[in-house]
């Protein structure tokens, strides 16, 4: 009778932890979290780990935002509101039954920040989209993206900063560090290597531990330890055989115990197979949850395959995440936020992003000139930002090119402009016979270039000042660029010919503007235009921006965040991206029509076209090491078209007075900077190191710290700060799983760009140094090494 009380009483317990609510009603607030959590069921415990869903329909509180996470009325325990970004806040501009418009600003791209090389200008940038975030009542925007532009076709470029690891991961910790002075929570994202579009739920990214820790964590671990992100996002894909958002190594090992980071880690939409896996390894949060998942997490936890301390774990992380909200302080939205401020933001960080890729005999900044003749369909149709869930590249307005012009009191042509918007209207038609698409997140079709016939030509350079062209790049989330994407057409190369041989007969000048995602061939354009500009995409006041640098009302002091190669093919990397593949639409519709999730459908799509794994679809190899970018291009002495970091300006910098002091391992390198030429103007002042060899094979030169002048008028000088650590210059030893600063002579290259070194400062280091780390995220296949990286 006894052992059946006892087993009566062991039930009810067990009931009641897993069913039963507890009869004390405690409410979360800042000091009870482990109260709270002893005073939730299991189900509750599981359901807040799992998300609601994407904000859709017209019972949504913000339409066409991402999601929220689980409230739990009876404990207190508000939703917390995620919406997309990085360049905007992504949300319905209209509701259902409501007359109020929710406009939000389109910033310029992360591309832009980053060319910047201006942390406050970023910070900046920050401080206006967590505004907005605020202002209409959400709490956590899912960016910044900070992954390497590994390759230059990338589809989701446009949301990341740059091929170098200390750039983006600085950058990116300024952007964090605006967002959350607002009170708004950030999601860095997409931890890690998420390199391609392409297959991007299922391509394992095989590379090398020395390539993962110096380039694809580096830049995280920045922005994480000095931005200090609310949450990070892990990504899609599989690193080294595993889902990243089912790998215990990489979140709780790198990121929480030795990066020291404590905050909430939740998956990417729809990521991984398995939600039990992904709780283990330290995703705190599944989004944007499933029923399935919910039973997964819920059977595993009364199983005891998932222990309760996990679960425990993970829902504090969430419950600290909510308690830093907007909604959980009951902050009072004004539903309404400064749009006309935040304008002017957008205004002078596209113009002081652009970067100027030449400027012969002083074309600009333009002088006397009265009226413009544009050319290339990308004049009238300007591309603010790309394409995703968070950005769609459609903001409330944009700012066209002939507006920017007409308020600086130059004319366009609206002859020529009228024969472009009709051919502009024409392609369209022909691309889209239905109507474009209400939303897409991968990059719409373009229009194709028209060329003027020799008579119209004629009768444009008569009437018009100067030419110029636009030419447009675009990509988005889920597919990547291809080869061809890279290249000019016949027609873009015949317009540049055409239209320069034309204007230069008059003696008048061409300039070309690239409104572009990332590079594109450009010999053409360089051997016959006067000036180059890359705008890159500037955000909602494009054309404003554009003329603020083509006048000189802004001088360009942008430096380029990657390298511009002369062809694709020409980096190490290029041989293992997906350039050429396209993948079978038809196939995924036929296998979507079958049920399923849309994940699921590709997987069947590809599997039925090809049965075998294939290279950089289902894996990719990083067979180009650490040498990515200008690692590649600067260490083997290979041409480019432009260099990283490089930049012209209207005026000219002297560098003069490099000191360096060391407190400890903290380094501090000052110079003198100097305006030499005769207009205002600001300096991007790079430091790169070149260290000696040791045990391993170094690149030329890696960037360490970066620094921007203030406006500095002509004969003015500032003297310019660069700090970084002992330990920044040292390299990975894959054998002893340690990080090593080898002995022997560095040189400090105070420079202008990657290959422009203005001073140079040694300084020696006496003896090898080793700081050891985990042995862990080792490749799960032998990665080969690509010939054009192999030293003989």
């Amino acid at each position: 009778m006894k052992n059946i009380q006892v087993k009566l009483a062991a039930l009810a317990l067990a009931v009641s932890s897993f069913a039963m609510p507890a009869k004390a009603q405690v409410r979360l607030t800042e000091n009870n979290v482990d109260q709270v959590i002893a005073a939730m069921t299991v189900e509750e415990k599981v359901d807040i780990l799992i998300g609601c869903g994407m904000a859709m329909g017209a019972e949504v509180k913000f339409p066409g935002t991402a999601g929220r996470t689980r409230d739990i009325p009876r404990l207190g325990i508000p939703s917390s509101y995620l919406a997309d970004g990085p360049h905007r806040l992504a949300m319905n501009q209209t509701r259902e039954w409501d007359s109020k418009q929710y406009n939000t600003t389109e910033l310029p791209s992360e591309t832009n920040v980053a060319a910047s090389f201006d942390l406050e200008l970023a910070q900046k940038v920050g401080v206006v989209i967590g505004a907005e975030l605020r202002d209409y009542g959400l709490d956590v925007l899912l960016a910044p993206g900070v992954n390497l532009m590994r390759s230059s076709l990338c589809g989701r470029n446009s949301e990341y900063y740059s091929e170098d690891p200390v750039l983006a991961g600085l950058i990116a910790a300024s952007y964090i560090q605006g967002v959350q002075s607002q009170g708004t929570g950030t999601c860095l994202k997409h931890f890690a290597i998420n390199n391609q579009e392409t297959n991007r739920n299922n391509n394992d990214a095989h590379v090398s531990q020395r390539a993962l820790r110096e380039l694809y964590l580096k830049n995280f671990e920045l922005a994480a330890t000095i931005g200090k992100p609310w949450s990070i996002m892990t990504s899609y894909n599989r690193a080294q055989g595993k889902y990243t958002c089912e790998n215990r190594d990489l979140t709780e090992t790198i990121l929480r115990e030795e990066w020291g980071w404590d905050g909430l880690v939740m998956t990417d939409w729809n990521a991984g197979k398995d939600a039990v896996a992904s709780i283990a390894a330290g995703n705190d949060m599944i989004q944007p949850g499933q029923a399935r998942q919910r039973e997964a997490i819920l059977n595993a936890a009364k199983d005891g395959s998932l222990s309760m301390e996990l679960i425990n774990l993970s829902v504090k992380r969430t419950l600290e995440f909510v308690l830093k909200s907007h909604t959980f302080k009951g902050y009072k939205y004004a539903n309404e936020t400064d749009l006309k401020g935040h304008s002017q933001v957008v205004r002078q960080t596209g113009a002081e992003s652009m970067v100027l890729f030449k400027n012969q005999a002083n074309t600009l900044p333009m002088a006397g000139v009265k009226s413009a003749a544009l050319y290339g369909c990308t004049s009238y149709d300007l591309v603010p930002a790309g394409m995703g869930f968070g950005a769609t590249g459609h903001g409330y307005y944009i700012v066209s090119l002939i507006e920017g012009l007409r308020n600086a009191g130059i004319k366009a042509d609206m002859t020529l402009a009228a024969a472009y918007t009709k051919h502009i209207a024409e392609q369209n038609k022909k691309n889209y016979p239905n109507g474009m698409p209400p939303f897409s997140i991968t990059a719409p079709l373009r229009a194709g270039e028209m060329v003027p016939e020799a008579a119209t030509l004629a009768e444009n350079v008569k009437n018009n000042d100067i030419a110029i062209i636009t030419f447009g790049r675009t990509s988005g989330e889920g597919s990547d660029r291809k080869r061809e994407h890279f290249f000019m057409t016949n027609e873009e190369k015949q317009l540049v010919e055409v239209v320069s041989k034309a204007y230069h007969a008059a003696g008048k000048k061409v300039v070309v503007i690239l409104n572009v995602c990332g590079p594109m061939e450009t010999a053409v354009i360089n051997e016959n235009a006067d000036a180059v500009l890359c705008a890159f995409q500037p955000g909602c006041e494009a054309g404003n921006s554009m003329v603020d640098v083509l006048t000189g009302k802004v001088n360009p002091s942008g430096k380029l965040p990657m390298t511009w190669a002369i062809a694709y093919g020409d980096a190490a990397a290029d041989a293992n991206f997906p350039a050429d593949y396209t993948f079978d639409m038809g196939a995924f519709n036929r296998a979507y029509s079958g049920g399923g999730s849309a994940k699921d459908a590709a997987e069947r799509a590809q599997r039925q076209a090809e049965p075998e794994l294939k290279k950089n679809v289902d894996y990719t190899d990083y067979e180009e090491g650490i040498y990515i970018g200008y690692r590649y291009f600067d260490t083997f002495n290979k041409a480019v078209a432009y260099p990283f970091g490089f930049g012209l300006s209207y005026t000219t910098f002297d560098y003069a007075d490099a000191q360096l002091t060391a407190n400890g391992d903290e380094l501090e390198l000052k110079v003198k900077v100097t305006n030499t030429g005769k207009v205002a103007g600001k300096e991007a002042v790079q430091l790169y190191v070149a260290a000696p060899k040791g045990t391993m094979d170094k690149p030329s030169k890696e960037l360490k710290a970066f620094a921007k002048t203030k406006q500095l008028a002509p004969g003015e000088s500032q003297v310019v700060t660069l700090k970084w650590n002992m330990m920044d210059m040292a390299s990975f030893n894959e054998k002893a799983s340690a990080w090593e600063l080898a002995k022997g002579e560095y040189k400090l290259l105070v420079s202008a760009s990657s290959v422009e070194a203005k001073q140079t400062v040694t300084m020696k280091v006496a003896k090898t140094r080793l700081q050891k780390v985990n042995n862990v995220m080792k490749p799960s296949v032998k990665i080969a090494t690509s010939p054009l990286v192999a030293r003989k």
